[in-house]
């Protein structure tokens, strides 16, 4: 077996014993192959690394000879592929230093994530102990090689600090005080080794030590950077000051915690599947407990539309789901969507984050590290990963993750050379069905008693449908649903359907047309005109109440239609009374919506959707929050059907299963001359993407808002959408983004003259000041917001503005000032029923707690936890709770303390959420 070292001295080695490369270019060629392992280089990116941009004459024949000069030194042709403008070093993780070292980190940051502390240590020392030096050490490398070395050298340092990290948890402090000593001496701008050095020295009884550790520090920062330390370092300072640094974090078990969740996301199995034996026993041969070789197993399942590749994925998939125990992840790429673009890579790492409940708070904001972090979440684990209708490589590789225990089906209409070159995949090229085997999906729809009679129209059925599977259920679901039509009547049918011009997904697919035309024109023309509007809806799937919206009938006739278009074998019910249909379905009905029915027709279907989906989402959201700042409320037309809400578990459930249909209108709306739409869609979906931490959805709807917003030319409505972005900036913490918009919508409002915008404007800015610790500048704009506030009479703007300045005055220590503005927001709040009333009776709380008024303190914490409560506000429920038990502590009722405590932990335990591990460590002093 041949190996690669780059952690040091470039090295190979083969069956354990050393390889000589030879000549300078030739190691260089080599350096970049295993720098980029498993993934195409090109001759253009080749030869920049070896002759330092200046290429021979002809460096394709030059690099062709040294790939093989490298092949014949390897002894292996296979190892390095390709030849036609790239090549690729093909090696699984074992065989080279660097991808051993990445899969250890990510088990050990694992490992640390569910508190197996002991498993962590030896992981994180075990990818440690594989550096023999600088990386590349001996290679005279360019930019692409110095690129990687830097990558390196940061992640080995991170390994180190999340080693220490491991160590203190486990309770090591005076051990470790000599190493992470050196480490923090050798890396003096790093802040966090720092902060551990401090811990450390702290819970190790050298409080001085620590406090001096903080003092130079702060010297070097200053003198030689002119910057302060960093929030997280003058925390521990703080801290240590005054006495309330935390004990080690408790090992697993010492506190109940909630199990990990297993997604299961893949969509209902197709009833009376049959065929693809021989693929079936292919995808087989893929289990992880096959024969292959150890290494993330990939099937790349590529054909014409049609052809049956999604359902053949999910049905392998239901059948093999018990081998993956630590879930199965699916997403539709959207890849040959004929309404959207293709999905972003980075919205489906989301999407994948969410199913493991990973706490929204804890994304990273970079594309790069929310990868990093799903590879990391499924490293060890055992999951399946479905990427569906996926368009190219490209979107496909950010998704595969390292876990030699996942296995990854990818379907796609592209054949994805380079994703099956790169990574080792297995292609399998699905066609239309073998005659055998339509023989047996007509037979075991229809009954195999029904085919003998008639043979001969069975088989020109199945020429008929050109064997493709979705043609063939559709011309089945027909003939079962008509008992006493025969055979040779359907084959009769289908003969003189009407022709269509061609599909360019394939010959099968411009066959299988004439059985969608026969169908169709089977339908009533109700139901057929419904199918047509399909084509015009950009979502996914959509419900009963948007599909009468879309067509602009009652509710009932709606239901009769899609009962039909469901027996016709048109549209799918996949997930309880939400409908959707093939892509290739969507097309065809769309090209039927521009030959049958007139733009003003169709602009009118559009238009009564997207107002369906306006008046729904805008009763959710009141649903939610009956103070939010709504857009002016317009008629509902008498062709639209909203939907109602009785509370807040139903609104909040519609917009989760509504969500992606939601995101597609705005967009679709915005692309069609719907700006007004697109705008007030992307508003109203605010409170529930700002609730289930969508923020990157929140920040995607309101740049398309802006831009909707300036083609509209209104700049009250230009100045709210600016508001919008700057939110959704502030919650990914993108602070100075945030405050340039929310400049932006104050300049706008001034202009217009919009006095409640402007103090909407400023107590948001007040936010994000208060994130950055400019507390005395977020105290200021919440005193333009309030004055602004009284002038237009808003009392619920009056009471949040009080109680932001009151909370404010409590961080800087100003107890006394805090309590007064508190007292006076108390009434104005409740006065209202705003939602923030429970949040000033937590801080009544705590300022009494300060002024050592535990008595007092403890009743307000008792009201405000009543009131998240009554609410259904699971997170604020936890931290009052905290708060609660922080009072019970201090007046030295340590039962109680435990008793909120451990509530405060199982809510934050369901939640996922990074808090639990603070009150964990209280639990733990208790």
């Amino acid at each position: 077996m041949i190996e690669f070292g780059v952690l040091g001295p470039l090295s190979i080695r083969r069956d354990g014993s050393p390889v000589v490369v030879g000549t300078r270019s030739l190691g260089r060629l080599l350096a970049v192959l295993v720098c980029r392992a498993n993934r195409a280089v090109t001759v253009a990116e080749l030869a920049d690394a070896i002759w330092d941009g200046d290429p021979s004459a002809n460096p394709r024949k030059a690099i062709h000879v040294y790939v093989h000069r490298l092949r014949l030194l390897l002894g292996d042709g296979d190892l390095v592929i390709g030849d036609q403008g790239y090549y690729s070093l093909a090696v699984g993780a074992h065989q080279v230093d660097a991808l051993r070292f990445a899969s250890l980190v990510a088990r050990g940051r694992a490992a640390h994530a569910r508190q197996d502390l002991d498993a962590a240590r030896s992981l994180f020392r075990q990818a440690l102990g594989l550096w023999r030096g600088r990386p590349y050490d001996s290679v005279a490398y360019g930019t692409l090689i110095a690129d990687e070395v830097r990558r390196l050298d940061e992640q080995h340092l991170l390994v180190q600090e999340a080693l220490f990290a491991v160590e203190l948890d486990l309770g090591n402090d005076a051990e470790m005080v000599g190493e992470l000593a050196r480490l923090a001496a050798a890396n003096p701008y790093h802040e966090r080794l720092s902060a551990m050095l401090m811990r450390a020295l702290h819970r190790a009884g050298r409080r001085s030590e620590a406090l001096e550790v903080f003092r130079s520090t702060r010297a070097v920062l200053v003198d030689e950077l002119g910057v302060e330390p960093g929030e997280d370092l003058q925390k521990v300072h703080q801290a240590i000051l005054r006495g309330e640094m935390s004990a080690p974090r408790p090992a697993a078990g010492d506190v109940e915690s909630t199990p990990n969740p297993v997604p299961r996301q893949l969509p209902g199995g197709v009833v009376g599947f049959s065929g693809r034996n021989q693929q079936m026993k292919a995808l087989d041969q893929l289990l992880p407990d096959s024969s292959q070789p150890d290494g993330l197993r990939i099937s790349v399942i590529a054909g014409t539309a049609g052809v049956g590749k999604t359902t053949l994925a999910v049905h392998w998939g239901h059948q093999v789901a018990d081998q993956f125990p630590d879930g199965q992840l699916y997403v539709d790429l959207r890849g040959f969507d004929p309404s959207r673009s293709p999905m972003d890579p980075a919205e489906a790492v989301r999407g994948f984050l969410a199913a493991f409940e990973y706490p929204p708070q804890r994304i990273p904001v970079e594309v790069a590290a929310q990868a990093g972090l799903y590879r990391s979440l499924l490293a060890d684990k055992r999951v399946l990963v479905v990427l569906d209708n996926a368009r190219d490589g490209d979107q496909v590789r950010p998704l595969l993750p390292g876990s030699p225990g996942c296995l990854v089906l990818v379907t796609s209409r592209e054949r994805m050379p380079g994703v099956v070159a790169a990574t080792g995949a297995y292609p399998l090229m699905l066609d239309v069905l073998p005659e055998n085997e339509a023989q047996a999906l007509l037979a075991r729809r229809l009954g195999p008693d029904r085919l003998a009679a008639e043979p001969d129209a069975a088989d020109e059925i199945i020429q008929r449908c050109a064997r493709l599977p979705l043609a063939l259920a559709i011309a089945a679901s027909h003939a079962a649903s008509y008992a006493d039509l025969s055979l040779s009547g359907l084959a009769d049918q289908l003969r003189t359907a009407s022709g269509l011009d061609a599909f360019d997904a394939g010959d099968a697919a411009t066959d299988a047309r004439a059985v969608f035309s026969w169908s169709y024109e089977a339908l009533s023309p109700e139901a057929a005109r419904l199918f047509r509007l399909l084509g015009v809806h950009p979502g996914p799937d959509l419900s009963m109440p948007a599909a009468a919206s879309l067509a602009g009938v009652e509710p009932q006739r709606a239901q009769a239609m899609l009962a039909e278009l469901t027996r016709a074998h048109l549209v799918n019910e996949r997930v309880p009374g939400r409908y959707s249909c093939h892509d290739l379905l969507r097309s065809y009905a769309g090209e039927l919506a521009h030959r049958h029915d007139t733009e003003t027709a169709r602009r009118t279907a559009l238009h009564q959707l997207l107002e369906h989906y306006m008046h729904s989402a805008r009763a959710a959201v009141l649903c939610l929050d009956p103070n939010r700042d709504p857009m002016p409320e317009t008629p509902v037309q008498p062709e639209v059907t909203p939907e109602t809400f009785d509370d807040v578990p139903q609104a909040m459930g519609w917009f989760t299963a509504t969500h992606a249909a939601l995101l597609a209108a705005i967009e679709h709306a915005a692309g069609n001359g719907f700006d007004a739409h697109a705008h007030r869609l992307a508003w109203t979906l605010v409170p529930f993407l700002d609730r289930r931490g969508h923020w990157h959805d929140w920040l995607d709807v309101q740049r398309i808002a802006v831009d909707a917003t300036a083609r509209m030319g209104d700049r009250s409505e230009q100045a709210r959408a600016h508001r919008g972005l700057a939110s959704a900036y502030k919650q990914l913490g993108l602070y100075d983004e945030a405050n340039v918009h929310f400049g932006y919508a104050l300049d706008l409002y001034r202009e217009h003259g919009d006095q409640l915008g402007e103090a909407l404007t400023h107590n948001s800015l007040s936010l994000v000041l208060e994130r950055q610790d400019r507390l005395r500048e977020a105290i200021d704009h919440n005193k333009l917001a309030l004055d602004l506030f009284r002038a237009v009479g808003d009392r619920s703007g009056q009471g949040r503005c009080l109680h932001s300045i009151g909370w404010y005055h409590a961080r800087l220590g100003e107890h006394e000032i805090a309590l007064t503005h508190c007292q006076q927001a108390l009434p104005l709040l409740a006065e209202v029923g705003d939602r923030a009333e429970p949040y000033t009776w937590g801080a009544l709380g705590y300022l009494h707690h300060q002024l050592g008024d535990y008595d007092s303190a403890i009743a307000h914490h008792r009201q405000a936890l009543t009131r998240f409560q009554e609410q259904g506000y699971r997170y604020p429920e936890a931290q009052a709770l905290d708060y609660l038990g922080d009072t019970y502590l201090a007046a030295n009722d340590l039962d109680a303390a435990r008793t909120v405590w451990r509530q405060a932990l199982s809510i934050l335990g369901e939640l996922r959420h990074p808090d639990a591990d603070k009150v964990r460590a209280k639990l733990h002093d208790l």
